[in-house]
């Protein structure tokens, strides 16, 4: 079962997806080549270094905007850090820096452009917790040093300690910085408050829910995550399956959220897809 699985959830994306996600697919299933990852996500920094260019699928804008870099490391981080351009990118970080030490959630230079609707912003939008927290823990992760760190640092500390209730993508980026932070023990400790605040709001759907979630496998994706000791082993069983049985007849994953066109959807299940397919088989659901 898991074979044929895994040959349509394949077909789907050579058919579909971006380069940038083929080359993915390859370096994690076919042995690709990381040099091949980050060529393609070159294409995506600007000249500023920045990332734009719908590297977030819901944000067409070829300007180069916060949420974009975020993603930029976040696929480095897996497949091959590359230094110089992540220089590149936290020096644009420092262009679009607050006095408060973080980056906003997103740029005015957004509203020129096709977007998802939740993607807008005042002229002069303040720092955020998203994704200046991702950005830092994955920084941190590898040891980078950069000017622009120690200042997104403290803002992330400084907010992080002032929450009281979260919205579930802010969660996402503050966990990020949680795991990262080389101070351990305030980290921990605040790792620990930031999920009794999470479970407590009701932030971890159960396996058969339906709409824009997240559940368990969403957290925790792998054995081997931070989080997996949050829940369990029946909560991981039950979401493994539903994903299995979410497997859509073109061999894809979909979206729980509208596209802003249908490009923008093929790019998102190629994501999807993807991260579907390596989500299971770190839980051994597609074999060796």
């Amino acid at each position: 079962m898991t074979t044929f699985l895994f040959a349509r959830a394949e077909e789907f994306i050579w058919k579909n997806a971006r380069t940038l996600d083929r080359h993915r697919f390859a370096f994690h299933f076919k042995d690709g080549s990381p040099d091949a990852v980050i060529a393609a996500l070159r294409a995506y920094q600007n000249g500023d270094g920045g990332f734009g260019n719908a590297l977030e699928p819901d944000i067409r804008c070829p300007d180069s905007q916060p949420i974009p870099v975020q993603h930029a490391l976040e696929i480095l981080d897996v497949t091959g850090w590359d230094d110089e351009m992540v220089r590149r990118a936290c020096d644009y970080l420092v262009t679009i820096t607050t006095d408060e030490g973080g980056v906003p959630f997103v740029l005015p230079t957004v509203r020129a452009y096709p977007r998802a609707p939740w993607w807008n912003t005042d002229d002069n939008p303040p720092a955020s917790l998203n994704p200046t927290a991702a950005i830092a823990g994955l920084l941190h992760k590898h040891g980078v040093e950069h000017p622009w760190l120690a200042p997104a640092t403290d803002f992330c500390w400084t907010h992080i300690a002032q929450l009281e209730t979260l919205e579930v993508h802010e969660a996402a980026t503050v966990l990020t910085f949680l795991f990262h932070a080389p101070d351990r023990g305030r980290a921990d400790a605040e790792l620990d408050r930031i999920m009794s605040i999470l479970l407590a709001a009701g932030l971890v759907a159960a396996a058969e829910d339906a709409g824009y979630v997240r559940k368990p496998l969403d957290w925790a994706p792998t054995p081997v995550h931070p989080l997996r000791r949050y829940f369990t082993d029946a909560q991981i069983e039950a979401n493994l399956e539903a994903v299995l049985a979410a497997q859509h007849e073109d061999g894809g994953w979909t979206i729980p959220w509208p596209p802003v066109s249908p490009s923008c959807e093929l790019e998102w299940r190629g994501w999807v897809t993807l991260n579907t397919l390596l989500m299971l088989r770190a839980n051994g659901r597609l074999g060796d």
